[in-house]
């Protein structure tokens, strides 16, 4: 197996074009499982086969838990899209993150305007031993460069289709 490595710095490069630049996309197919519920009994698989996981509602939904949830794949990506935006702003600046750990939470919450319901995400960046003003500055910069967070603040291009 290949060491592994964080990406490239030229991933900051400025991108200058009039429409976005596909640079990755994952796939996923989530099926219903035993209740024919995908969120309360599905498995999700990714089409390269390195996410399987089995999705469960949680106990506070007034499920079984002992799976994932939508809400835990997201606070991942979250967290780790952030994380790693930010070593490469620290590295780009000569900057040793050392026990840099990010706490991401997202909640799926009844939404007051359609009585329906609404997800909120919230991060936490630990940065141990660094000066709060750099620390700062660092977040601000991931704050506006982190898809993840864009896609909180802006919304997401996106289309359902009947197959």
């Amino acid at each position: 197996m290949s060491p592994l490595h964080p990406p490239p710095l030229n991933l900051l490069d400025k991108f200058h074009g009039t429409e976005p630049l596909p640079l990755y996309t994952a796939r996923v197919c989530v099926e219903g499982g035993e209740s024919g519920h995908g969120r309360a009994s599905g498995r999700v698989r990714s089409d390269d086969g390195a996410l399987v996981a089995d999705l469960r509602l949680p106990v506070e939904l007034g499920g079984p838990g002992g799976g994932t949830n939508p809400e835990q794949l997201l606070a991942a990506g979250y967290a780790s899209c952030f994380h790693g935006v930010l070593v490469l702003f620290a590295s780009n600046s000569g900057i040793a993150l050392t026990d840099l750990s990010i706490d991401a939470a997202v909640t799926f919450a009844r939404d007051p305007v359609d009585g329906l319901f609404q997800l909120s995400a919230n991060v936490v960046v630990h940065m141990p031993g660094m000066d709060p003003r750099q620390a700062a500055a660092l977040v601000r910069q991931a704050e506006r460069t982190c898809p993840y967070t864009k896609m909180f603040r802006l919304g997401i291009s996106h289309s359902i289709v009947v197959a």
